[in-house]
């Protein structure tokens, strides 16, 4: 079974983060004339998904800034994003259709991933009960695809660590995809991530 055979995905893209490290307005923070978020948002929607939901905290200026860059962008905005990326990641999965085949989770600070990478682990998910993630250089990296068994245990998710206890949980049912895409390792936390860039 493939995902063509299992029906349509969605893409979530993580954008209600602080940026503390950073120092504050890190999503739209320039990066070649555009928000560095809008990276992110288009390689998100260039994926082969229905749907692209993008988690906001209370900035008006990214909600502005999101909804610039496409009207199928929708957005969702999350009351407790203070709690960390589970509170991102558990009000967007609740806005996820409950007919989906799987639901990427993108995150905002990471501006460089080729599309081409998505459609690789959308080709890769053969079951519902699966997680998809990219390998580059020995290396896992985002975006991550979860089979839509998953999205349960998204909505339950608390806390900053996001993800990571559901994909060390996954075992063998966790299938990696060698890319040749740097991009799904740069994130930007600091400054001179940005300058990297």
């Amino acid at each position: 079974m493939t995902q063509s055979d299992t029906g349509a995905l969605d893409a979530i893209v993580l954008a209600a983060g602080r940026g503390a490290r950073f120092g504050g307005g890190k999503l739209l923070a320039p990066l070649n004339g555009r928000p560095l978020v809008a990276g992110a948002l288009r390689t998100a929607l260039a994926a082969p998904v229905r749907q692209v939901l993008v988690a906001v905290g209370d900035d008006p200026a990214l909600h502005e800034a999101v909804a610039s860059v496409s009207e199928r962008l929708v957005l969702v905005p999350v009351p407790d994003s203070a709690e960390g990326m589970g509170a991102s990641l558990r009000t967007a999965a609740a806005r996820v259709a409950d007919d989906t085949a799987g639901v990427f989770v993108f995150l905002g600070d990471m501006p460089a991933i080729d599309p081409a990478t998505a459609a690789a682990l959308a080709d890769a998910l053969d079951a519902p009960d699966h997680i998809v993630a990219p390998v580059f250089d020995g290396q896992r990296g985002h975006p991550v695809l979860f089979g839509a068994a998953w999205l349960p245990a998204l909505r339950a998710l608390s806390g900053d660590e996001g993800a990571r206890v559901l994909l060390r949980n996954a075992s063998d049912r966790l299938t990696l995809v060698a890319v040749a895409d740097p991009g799904v390792l740069l994130d930007v936390d600091r400054p001179e991530d940005l300058a990297r860039l």
